[in-house]
This record gives C-alpha cells, structure tokens and sequence, in this order.
C-alpha cells in the first residue's frame, strides 16, 4: 500500500512564523507531529510519503503515485484542506481525514472527503487499517473514548527533512483538567490528563538524536503540568537523560 500524508497549509497568521523563519533558514515552525506519530502505527511494509505544505508544494507526481491520501488539519487550515481535497477527487485518490478541524465542524462541509477520523488514532487505526487492506474503507470511523496513550508508536521521523524546521515536537499527555472558556481542548482529548510513560518520551528523544537533531524540542501537551505528579516523574527522566547523553537539547512548551 502507498499512503501519502498531507500537513495543509496554515494561512499568514502569527503562528505561521512566515515572516520570521527566513531569519533562521528554516521552513517551518514545527512538524505536523500527528501525521508522523499515525504514519508509525500503519504496516511496515507500507510505503509512505509525507508532504507539509509548509515546506514543498503537494505536485501532481505524489497524488498519481499514491493508493490512499491521509490528511490532518485543525479549524485554521480549512482552506487548504478544501483545495487538497478538491485536487484528490480530480486525481481519483480517496482521502481518509482526521483532526480538530473534523471533529468540529459537518463533515457534510467538505464533499470531496471520503472518509472521516473523528479521535485519536490508536483506537481506530487497527479496523481502519483493516478496512483499508480488504479494499472496504467505511465513510466514518468515530471513538468512543479517549485511549491510553502508552500504546502510542513513535513518530516516523524519517518522513521529513529535520533541518526544515525551527523545532522538533514531542507530546508526553493529553487531556487538560481545566476547562476554560475559550479553548476547546477538553471536548477534543478529555479532562483527564493521560500520560505517556518517562520511558516512551526518552525514547522519543533518543529517536530525535538518532536522526540527528539537536536542536530546540517543542513539548506539545494540551497542560504539560496537567498532572503535577507524573510530570515531576517526567523531568527526573529528562534530567537524567541529559547526564547520560551528555546532551544540551533546549526545551520549551
């Protein structure tokens, strides 16, 4: 199977950094770590292609060669998310979409979209998967919960080019005990933070320095102190990372 993942394209907001990436020769802020993270839970004898928008045109050669297109967006990249879609349905390509953007608004709103993912990806990926092999893909697969999260594969990092962007991410929880009126976390993931074990994020973090980063790693929890205990348990595995490797990574959430 060849699966093509898409990151859409964020529009000139402050947070595209559109403006000040070339100050640094970078490309983009920050991966789209979900797609990496789902293109490890896939077979391995898949093949699999990403293209982020923020870094290269999605061109007419990586549609054709591709079986299925896997998308992930959030509300601010709707446009482009209609404009990929729109060239998937011209090319013949089914589009399986996942992400805050879905789960928020009708999936009646984007016709060209074929399937719909709506939660986090380790509940459904083994039926999808499954559907996906037997050539029967259903228009909807929907969680009914949140899942434990120590079953989350490692990001497949070898998907991108890690000197395109400003920073690396990595995520130890999800979920946020707080629910404040303007975000929108808790109906996404929960109000019960779920952690990944120390170990699981260290390993993370060996994988980052595998493949060569040593740059800045950007901690992409919805509350990193969620959970003021395990996250104690967190930074002592961090501290004792950075004395056995001797490493200097800088990190920021």
């Amino acid at each position: 199977m060849k699966i093509l993942l898409v990151s859409p394209r964020t529009p000139d907001t402050f947070w595209s950094f559109k403006h000040v990436l070339p100050f640094i020769s970078k490309r983009a802020a920050h991966p789209p770590l979900g797609l990496l993270t789902v293109a490890g839970m896939l077979p391995r004898e898949w093949e699999c292609r990403l293209v982020d928008l923020a870094v290269r045109k999605l061109r007419d050669e990586d549609l054709q060669w591709a079986d299925h297109v896997l998308l992930s967006a959030m509300l601010v990249q709707r446009e482009s998310v209609v404009e990929i879609a729109g060239r998937c349905r011209e090319a013949g390509k089914p589009v399986i979409a996942g992400g805050p953007l879905f789960m928020l608004e009708s999936q009646q709103e984007f016709p060209d979209i074929d399937t719909f993912v709506l939660g986090e990806a380790e509940e459904l990926i083994d039926s999808l998967v499954a559907d996906m092999q037997a050539g029967r893909v259903r228009p909807l697969y929907q969680a009914e919960g949140f899942p434990d999260i120590t079953r989350t594969s490692m990001p497949c990092w070898d998907l991108i080019a890690l000197d395109d962007y400003a920073s690396m991410s990595v995520q130890s929880s999800r979920g946020c005990p707080f629910h404040c009126e303007f975000c929108d976390i808790v109906e996404l993931n929960g109000r019960v933070p779920r952690l990944k074990t120390p170990q699981q994020l260290v390993a993370e973090l060996d994988g980052l320095l595998s493949h060569g980063w040593r740059g800045t790693t950007f901690i992409v929890d919805d509350n990193f102190v969620g959970s003021r205990k395990k996250v104690k348990e967190l930074l002592h595995a961090i501290i004792r990372w950075r004395s056995d490797t001797g490493e200097k990574m800088i990190f920021l959430t």
